[in-house]
């Protein structure tokens, strides 16, 4: 059976910096995998490929068995619509409750209408409030974004990821701003999400022990290339050591072009879904 997330021996460099060396990895449906590595490793340039940000120099990138670095225009933003993707910025709209920032994962299907005037359509609804009791804050639905917590914004951008019904899911960095109570609490719904739904959760972490103790499978990048791959049990301390200490010595970190944001909510009408993708 194919991964629904897989790499092909990627190989990518910005200008005389090398990213990514041959990187090969697959996540299958219903596993978490972390994605270790210390800052420059190449852990964004996998998720930019992954996502269709970033086209790899050679190799080949699959999300749900197609090709995805080989797409251009409608057929790549098709493409995207299948993958949820989640960042260390919640990319909430703050004035928005918390189902109105879930239903924007409905955007592509709705009505122009129906957008400008916040009226989803019953079943967008219904599926909204559904994946926001998945993540634990069904009571949260009406609460402004804004009035959240940091780890309940979290979860609320889970939940719009789980309203696109992709399939995949990436998560970059999605506890580094997080306290450890909140952290745990994201970590074990993405765990949930993995197991209970069959997505294939692939996620990037520095913090070791949350990887250790919430992922089904560990890979460790160094340099731009897997240096680690296997259960968190066979991660041994200097493994993880060399995993990390080997940045003061590596070349500087790849640049990479930022994220697209969510434009001032002032200036947008309608809300755009966040993160909006080119």
């Amino acid at each position: 059976m194919t991964a629904p997330l897989q790499l092909n021996d990627v190989h990518k460099r910005y200008g005389a910096v090398q990213a990514l060396g041959g990187v090969s990895l697959q996540v299958h449906a219903g596993e978490l995998v972390a994605l270790l590595g210390a800052s420059g490793a190449g852990k964004s340039t996998v998720f930019r490929c992954l996502s269709g940000l970033a086209r790899p120099d050679s190799g080949a990138v699959y999300v749900h068995g197609q090709r995805i670095d080989s797409l251009r225009g409608s057929a790549l933003r098709a493409a995207r619509r299948g993958i949820g993707l989640v960042f260390q910025q919640h990319n909430l709209i703050g004035r928005l409750s918390a189902i109105d920032n879930v239903l924007l994962a409905r955007l592509a299907g709705t009505p122009l209408w129906r957008v400008l005037v916040r009226r989803f359509a019953h079943a967008d609804r219904q599926r909204a409030l559904g994946v926001l009791d998945q993540v634990g804050l069904l009571d949260k639905a009406y609460v402004r974004a804004d009035a959240l917590s940091g780890g309940q914004q979290q979860r609320v951008a889970i939940a719009r990821v789980l309203a696109q019904q992709g399939g995949v899911l990436l998560a970059d960095e999605p506890v580094a701003s997080l306290d450890p109570e909140s952290a745990a609490r994201v970590m074990d719904t993405l765990r949930e999400i993995a197991h209970r739904h069959g997505i294939a959760v692939l996620c990037s972490l520095h913090q070791v022990d949350f990887a250790r103790s919430h992922a089904d499978r560990l890979v460790g990048l160094r340099g731009g290339q897997v240096v680690f791959e296997g259960a968190p049990g066979q991660l041994d301390r200097p493994t993880q050591d060399a995993l990390y200490a080997a940045a003061r010595v590596q070349q500087p970190a790849a640049p990479v072009p930022p994220v697209p944001s969510v434009p001032d909510e002032r200036r947008v009408s309608p809300p755009a879904f966040s993160p909006p993708l080119p």
